[in-house]
């Protein structure tokens, strides 16, 4: 059997070898067995489960909230030689019903759907009757109201697939799960003893950066400056910030639009459009945009606003860098970002639908959240090993591909520090927050201080030497650690945890790592070994093609594709093949027109008078 998945993997989709966990999640899927992939953005979950529908006799139906996911999909699949359809709100009731007439006549391998579409009449009719082999669900953490983008519809999966004559095997797979969600997706699910892969949440091509300038849109342009042949995003907290950036952009000077959900349906569509076909170089949304979009050539994702959690904020940082190749993640931090992102926790209309009970559980929870991403920011640790920590994942120290990591730093000692500050915390009778404790310790004497007598303390001015951001920097990391933490109320006050005491008294030594100014290593651009001119021509080749097809460039080929012609210069059909990501359908398609590119470029470099 695995002999027929490596063919199924080479004729259909170009790769000559998996990524890590697919052929795992994939054997034991077309031996009858339920499967969990738990992989990041980018580790190639799609071929999971479409290898699978490939070699099932039956149908193959993908569960997904993702209407774009589904369109780029399905056009990808077709230029691979795939029958697949999807039904959801994009298509009206005739056209709905064409797909499932189609499919009744065997028409299609794979189905994408939308969760509510499996509650229609003639669908669920359509499903009583029908060969399903396989139910995938992506974006399984959707089912899980402990998960970071909780879906109602998701809850109703599993009544669909117990009403079935026949159950099929079930899939589940999602980019982040805590070890929580990961329990709720199996038990919400109903899934049968699952096989379970984690492959790791560690995307060694993904570089991040976090940044705290004064002035946002400056750091932006600074960047943008650096980066002006690449394709990126841009996320914005609000719609308003979007239309901000974007007219600004565009008066810059630069290809961007905008993408959010107060945009009527067409101009998002056209919008998405636009920069699926690279005709707009960037895009400036809010998280309205991106979930399951298939561009592969994303070279930076930049947060103009710190997102509410880190599942949030992986999830889209992780939409740079898909084709493998180095990419950007940029975040720039400012307090507001805090308020902003506690105004839409106390506001999710998702949390008003449920009980009080519920939506209060709920509602601790993502403040909790917002404090992990905050520290995130303001680490200056590892960047990656905090994400992966976060994730339950060990990691190094140090990953030399993060902003903290290739800054010129020292590591100091703030044992002493840390005593002061969780001394100061224990003499106010754990009853302040943080910059009341910051004013104490630097010994200010405004009202609050007086009014409480807190100017009486004996750690009140113990660190006036030193500056408020050092001290918020240590307490950052000592909440971080766990050495101290905050209520969660209304009025968060700081209070000493029990693993302070070897701190406390001089049996522990703390360290954090402290940046120098004004050096930064500069990360190596690894497209400097290609040929660049022969590359932009292929490019445009591959943009020709997709406008005359309709389909966005990436169905063709990938950037990553087209970098490996450059560097193989295939001059027959035999070594087309072996170029990364081309089977045999696109050998057929396309292989005369891109070697003709590629044979008349070198012919000019051996003959420049030609």
């Amino acid at each position: 059997m695995l002999e027929h998945v490596y063919k199924v993997l080479k004729n259909y989709f170009g790769y000559d070898s998996f990524r890590p966990g697919q052929e795992e999640i994939i054997s034991h899927l077309i031996n009858g067995k339920d499967s969990v992939g738990i992989m990041p953005t980018g580790a190639g979950k799609s071929i999971c489960y479409q290898i699978p529908a490939i070699l099932f006799e039956g149908i193959t139906l993908v569960i997904s909230p993702l209407i774009s996911l589904m369109k780029d999909q399905v056009y990808t699949l077709r230029e691979a030689g795939i029958s697949a359809a999807y039904l959801n709100s994009s298509l009206n009731i005739a056209q709905q019903y064409k797909v499932v007439k189609n499919a009744k006549e065997n028409q299609y391998k794979l189905i994408y759907i939308a969760p509510e579409r499996l509650e229609l009449d003639f669908f669920q009719d359509f499903a009583n009757t029908a060969n399903l082999s396989f139910i995938s669900v992506d974006e399984a953490h959707c089912v899980s109201q402990w998960g970071q983008d909780f879906r109602p519809s998701y809850l109703k999966i599993a009544e669909f697939i117990a009403k079935l004559p026949h159950r099929p095997v079930v899939g589940a797979f999602t980019a982040t799960a805590t070890q929580m969600v990961k329990e709720n997706i199996i038990s919400l699910l109903q899934l049968h003893d699952p096989f379970v892969v984690t492959t790791g949440f560690n995307r060694k091509n993904l570089y991040f950066e976090v940044q705290r300038p004064v002035d946002k849109f400056t750091a932006l342009k600074r960047f943008l400056e650096r980066n002006k042949s690449k394709t990126g995003i841009v996320y914005c907290a609000t719609r308003k910030g979007v239309e901000e950036l974007c007219e600004h952009l565009i008066e810059q000077g630069y290809r961007a639009i905008r993408y959010h959900a107060g945009l009527s349906d067409k101009e998002r569509r056209l919008n998405q459009e636009s920069f699926q076909f690279d005709q707009t170089q960037i895009m400036v949304a809010t998280n309205a945009f991106g979930m399951g979009i298939d561009k592969s050539n994303i070279s930076y994702v930049v947060h103009f606003n710190m997102p509410k959690n880190i599942e949030s904020y992986y999830q889209e940082a992780g939409r740079a860098g898909r084709d493998g190749e180095p990419a950007q993640c940029i975040l720039l931090y400012s307090k507001q970002d805090i308020s902003t992102n506690l105004f839409f926790i106390e506001r999710d209309k998702e949390n008003q639908e449920m009980d009080s009970i519920t939506r209060h559980e709920v509602l601790q929870k993502d403040r909790e959240r917002l404090k992990c991403m905050t520290f995130y920011c303001t680490t200056n640790e590892c960047l990656r090993a905090y994400i992966l920590q976060y994730f339950g994942e060990k990691s190094s120290v140090f990953c030399g591909n993060c902003s903290n990591c290739n800054a010129n730093s020292e590591k100091i000692d703030i044992t002493i520090d840390a005593q002061k500050i969780m001394s100061c915390i224990i003499r106010a009778k754990e009853r302040f927050g943080m910059l009341t404790i910051i004013d104490i310790l630097r010994g200010s004497n405004n009202e609050k201080i007086c009014s409480n007598g807190l100017d009486t303390l004996p750690t009140f001015g113990i660190m006036k030497d030193v500056s408020k951001a050092y001290i918020q920097d240590i307490m950052e990391f000592l909440l971080t650690q766990s050495y101290i933490y905050e209520t969660v109320d209304e009025y968060p006050v700081l209070k000493v945890h029990p693993k302070a005491n070897t701190v406390l008294r001089g049996k522990e030594k703390l360290w954090i790592r402290v940046l120098k100014q004004n050096k930064k290593k500069l990360q190596k651009d690894s497209y400097a070994k290609i040929d660049t001119a022969l590359f932009d021509q292929l490019h445009e080749l591959r943009r020709k093609i997709a406008k005359v097809q309709c389909v966005p460039v990436f169905a063709i080929f990938t950037d990553k594709t087209l970098r490996d012609m450059c560097m193989k210069l295939p001059k027959n059909k035999q070594e087309f093949l072996q170029v990364h990501g081309i089977g045999n359908r696109k050998a057929e398609r396309y292989g005369d027109r891109f070697i003709k590119q590629i044979q008349q470029h070198c012919r000019k470099l051996e003959y420049p008078s030609e």
